[in-house]
Order: C-alpha cells, then structure tokens, then sequence
C-alpha cells in the first residue's frame, strides 16, 4: 500500500505527525511513503498577504508552535526560542527545493530524512530555513553530497518537481497539511495519534 504525505518545511503538526508515520512503517514495511510538497506559504509576500505584516505572522504563528507543541509526545517544538530570533519568519519554498534536492540523490528514503532535518533545524533549533547555507548544511547532516546538493538545488528540474506536487495536491483537493492520502483514495488531514492512524490502517488495508 502507498501513503502519499503532502507535507510542508513550515508545519509544525507535520513535525508531529512524521515520527508516527515512521513507527508505522517499521511496524508495516510494506507500507511506501511518497512525499509531496505543499506549501503553506510560497513567498514572503504570501506571507504578509495572509497576516498583514511578517511581524503578525510570527506572532500567530507561535500561537500554531504551541499548540502542536502540546500535542507532541516528546515536546520539541521551541517556541520561545524562535521568538527570541530577529529574522523574519521562514517562508516555504527555499525547504521545499531542499528536500526534492535531496530526493534526486537518494529518493524517497533521502526526501523524508531532509525533511525532518529541516524541520528540526526550523522548530527545535530556531534556525533560518530560508537561509540557504542553513538548508546546505542540513544536506551535509544527512550525508549528501554538497556540490550536487546545491547544483540540484538551484535547477529548473527541482523547482518543477515542487511546481508538480503543488498542482497535485490542487487536483487532489488538499487544503492543509499535513494530509495523507492511502492508495490514492482515501484522504485524512491532520496529525492522527499513532493508535488512531494504526487502527484505520490495519482495518481497512492491511
């Protein structure tokens, strides 16, 4: 079976919800994860266009970090030290063109490893992600190759490969993250408990 997570750098209940996906799938190794792009907010100016300011976003924004920080079984999300940081509030694309650089050394497996470096680096450390040295040093942590990292990184056929899993998840009708479809079929949005997201799955399709 196939479990597509549409997912963003940004999200703080995907950072919840992707340890369960990974204690699912070493429970039920038949289970491929393919990872899609979203992203919540494409540009800086998204941002100030959904908040008013960048000064408004973080400030709500930190409201969704404690939140999911409540929810998080080993409470990693560090709200308060993101507050404490004088740059802008991250915006989506720089970690979206990370973690599909990172795909095309390593594949999935080397996409969802990023990924949760990223978001490590964003809401555990408080870093920059859209610093790119940041994101090329994130590729460095999980053991890719730098040079082939930045070239891919800084290509027209990256930058495609997030263009296309965001017109998907238009055609698929997702509207928030994180979602999951299960063999393109069956939808779910939210960060689900463990016990719940393994119930569902052995019930209907294992």
């Amino acid at each position: 079976m196939t479990i597509e997570f549409f997912h963003d750098v940004l999200c703080s209940w995907c950072y919840i919800l992707s340890p369960r996906l990974r204690e699912l799938v070493k429970e039920f190794p038949e289970i491929e994860v393919i990872h899609r792009s979203f992203a919540l907010s494409k540009t800086p100016e998204d941002t100030i266009r959904a908040f008013g300011s960048m000064e408004n976003a973080k400030e709500e924004i930190m409201k969704h970090w404690r939140a999911s920080n409540i929810n998080d079984e080993d409470k990693r999300i560090s709200t308060d030290l993101m507050e404490c940081q004088d740059f802008n509030y991250p915006y989506s694309m720089p970690g979206l063109l990370g973690c599909k650089a990172a795909e095309i050394q390593g594949g999935q497996e080397a996409h969802w490893n990023y990924f949760d470096l990223v978001q490590r680096a964003h809401l555990t450390e408080a870093r920059n992600i859209a610093d790119e040295e940041v994101l090329y040093d994130v590729a460095v942590q999980v053991g890719l190759n730098k040079e082939k990292f930045i070239k891919d990184f800084n290509s027209e056929t990256v930058k495609k490969m997030v263009e296309d899993d965001i017109n998907l998840s238009r055609q698929k009708h997702v509207n928030s993250v994180p979602t999951i479809i299960i063999n393109g079929e069956h939808k779910i949005s939210g960060a689900l408990k463990y016990d719940v997201l393994k119930e569902f799955i052995s019930k209907n399709y294992l």
